[in-house]
């Protein structure tokens, strides 16, 4: 019934600021983009490999608990080659990396860092 995951979708507070986050660093390529002037609203339409990412704003979204362990989505989590890569990659850009952990049940080795909206997103190497 259900085939793949189609796309994500993700509220931001600074659409500038998280548009340039998702495309110029962390490489989404963008398919389409509009402003929905009757809601104060952009949405940004982002390729990912297999799936795709929808980024809207809204003036003033409240903002939504996510740690510690609050109900609802915990976060994004990317497959990545090498996680030591990515962490050298996202430092570049002065983003917080936390320490790399191992997987307990798969042995996989793993981190996560926030985008500009403090979203937590994991990287899981193959």
């Amino acid at each position: 019934m259900f085939q793949q995951l189609h796309h994500i979708a993700i509220i931001c507070t600074n659409y500038e600021h998280s548009k340039h986050f998702y495309t110029n660093i962390l490489g989404f390529t963008v398919i389409n983009e509009v402003y929905r002037k009757d809601r104060d609203s952009y949405k940004l339409d982002l390729q990912g490999e297999g799936f795709q990412l929808e980024l809207f704003s809204f003036p003033q979204p409240p903002k939504r608990v996510s740690r510690p362990e609050a109900a609802g989505l915990r976060h994004l989590a990317f497959q990545v080659e090498n996680v030591d890569q990515v962490i050298e990659y996202l430092t570049s850009f002065s983003i917080m990396v936390e320490d790399v952990r191992i997987d307990p049940f798969t042995g996989k080795r793993f981190t996560f860092f926030s985008d500009p909206d403090g979203l937590p997103i994991e990287v899981v190497e193959r």
